[in-house]
């Protein structure tokens, strides 16, 4: 009987590498079952045997022995005998083994045997009730022993065999190392060290695939930090600015009481498409719906408007009274919309696109909202009241969760995969919540200036990795969402900066809003 103990060590076993941290002996074998599992069966069995180290270990190589040869009370000694094994995973391979033994037994019409084996040794293992009992009900099945009863048989051989050879695969699953190789285990190790490569370049904003053969690294052109373009139709303050979901479009509303839908093109270059006026008073919010079709435009002082943006025409005004609005949303079916107000009413409400009221929080319990969204997956609203509390509202449920900032918080920022909010603080700081998390500590990013205006910042980048926010300082704001300080300041403006968004679709492409009546797009560094 071979050794239960691993492989002592050896010149196979020396490490290798740079800095001597890989165990060539392990090193070789996961090279080995890789090849196995891509389908290289003749090179890996050549390094088998060039290296005189083999895929399976001598344990392995017992156990397989013993079971197909039906040696199955040698192999319940081998379990046993195994060092190094918790004995959760003993029991639950003895468990393999004898339920195995037992089928055989009942295969040749041999109850007693199997009730024997149940009996005395299986009853022993600790094993859950449940799976014993299953296993009791096989012996009085006269179904599952009649079906049993083929010995003899070329088929029935035949089927013993595959049963015999599945047994070595589970129990090559279940037994750990170093007695088998994790399947796949090499392909792991080198994806986790791309993932970790990728993860700690704080420019990363691609999704091609990158090279094994050098170290990845991202420069600064990864991200926008050189103006491209700047958009001058507005005759006053740009107080908010957001792309389309599709990113082919870019809104703007301004305190010059219009708002503007831009065009963006395959080339990255906007044009003025529908200045949209109807508004009496400043425009300080936008919403597109999710299927970019529609556009809600609303401010502080102002009525809820509905806009076709095909046609740059007004389809409705929202509310018989007409409601001041100060924050909007979308439903993701593109048939509802959410709104809160900052009026004495204070209440959120829900219409369809005929301003049909579908549902109001109204009461003492819903004071003023400056803000509000709704998840893109629509599970949940979430709204910023009482100037320092997020309340996360779950459809579904009906229940609500609220989180308690120390500050008064200026605006709301909801991510594309629905995981994630930030919020700007008028302590100069932009925190991160988890959405579904119970976290009381959210990630804290600073650098910007931020005291006496709404300052609104923005999720980025491919999946959402990036941060940007506007500044009282006349700049932008970009962190990586792994660092806590800024990793660029993009200037240009002249005056606060109020609203920034990044283009879901062109990752590379930011604009920003301010109060120097201009819009700049941002693009990657041409000098780089």
């Amino acid at each position: 009987m071979p050794s239960t103990s691993p492989c002592p060590s050896s010149s196979s076993s020396a490490f290798i590498g740079s800095k001597s941290q890989i165990n060539k002996h392990e090193f070789v074998r996961l090279i080995i079952e890789y090849l196995y599992s891509l389908g290289y069966k003749k090179s890996a069995s050549l390094l088998e045997s060039e290296s005189n180290i083999p895929f399976k270990s001598s344990q392995l190589l017992y156990l397989e022995s013993q079971i197909l040869n039906s040696n199955f009370d040698n192999c319940v000694e081998t379990l046993n005998n195994l060092d190094n094994l918790n004995e959760e995973t003993r029991s639950s391979a003895l468990f393999l083994v004898l339920k195995h033994s037992m089928t055989e037994f009942l295969t040749r019409g041999d109850d007693l045997s199997a009730l024997s084996v149940l009996r005395k040794q299986v009853s022993l293992l600790g094993i859950d009730k449940e799976k014993v009992h299953k296993l009791a009900s096989v012996i009085v099945c006269s179904e599952d022993k009649e079906l049993g009863k083929i010995n003899g048989k070329a088929n029935g051989n035949s089927c013993i065999e595959d049963l015999r050879r599945r047994l070595v695969v589970e129990l090559e699953e279940l037994l750990p190392p170093p007695i088998t190789v994790p399947k796949r285990r090499l392909g792991y190790l080198v994806e986790t060290a791309l993932i970790a490569q990728r993860d700690s370049c704080i420019y990363h904003n691609s999704r091609n695939r990158f090279s094994l053969y050098e170290d990845h690294c991202c420069g600064r052109d990864q991200v926008p930090t050189e103006t491209v373009q700047i958009l001058d139709s507005h005759e006053n303050e740009v107080w908010f600015v957001q792309f389309s979901n599709s990113g082919e479009y870019l809104a703007s509303s301004s305190s010059d009481c219009t708002a503007i839908i831009w065009k963006v093109s395959k080339e990255g270059i906007l044009s003025l498409k529908h200045t949209l006026r109807s508004h009496q008073n400043p425009v300080s919010f936008v919403s597109w719906s999710p299927d970019d079709t529609m556009l809600l435009t609303c401010g502080n002082g102002e009525v809820l408007k509905l806009w076709d943006v095909e046609t740059g025409t007004c389809k409705h005004t929202f509310g018989e009274k007409s409601p001041i609005v100060s924050s909007c949303a979308w439903l993701p079916d593109s048939k509802r919309l959410v709104c809160g107000s900052s009026d004495p009413n204070k209440c959120i409400y829900m219409w369809d696109l005929d301003g049909n009221e579908l549902e109001a929080w109204r009461g003492v319990r819903m004071p003023k909202v400056s803000d509000l969204a709704v998840t893109p997956d629509g599970k949940y609203l979430i709204s910023i009241f009482s100037e320092k509390d997020i309340r996360l509202y779950s459809f579904h449920t009906k229940t609500e969760r609220v989180i308690k900032e120390e500050h008064p918080i200026t605006s709301l920022s909801v991510s594309r995969d629905s995981k994630f909010l930030i919020v700007n603080l008028n302590s100069q700081e932009i925190h991160f919540w988890d959405i579904v998390g119970t976290g009381t500590k959210p990630l804290k990013y600073t650098g910007h200036k931020q005291g006496k205006y709404v300052i609104r910042s923005c999720f980025g980048g491919v999946d959402c990795m990036f941060l940007a926010s506007g500044s009282e300082n006349s700049q932008v704001y970009i962190w990586n969402r792994r660092n806590q300080k800024p990793i660029e300041v993009l200037t240009g403006h002249s005056m606060t900066v109020n609203c920034v968004s990044w283009n879901p679709t062109q990752p590379q492409m930011l604009a920003s809003a301010s109060d120097d009546q201009t819009i700049r797009i941002w693009g990657p560094s041409r000098t780089n």
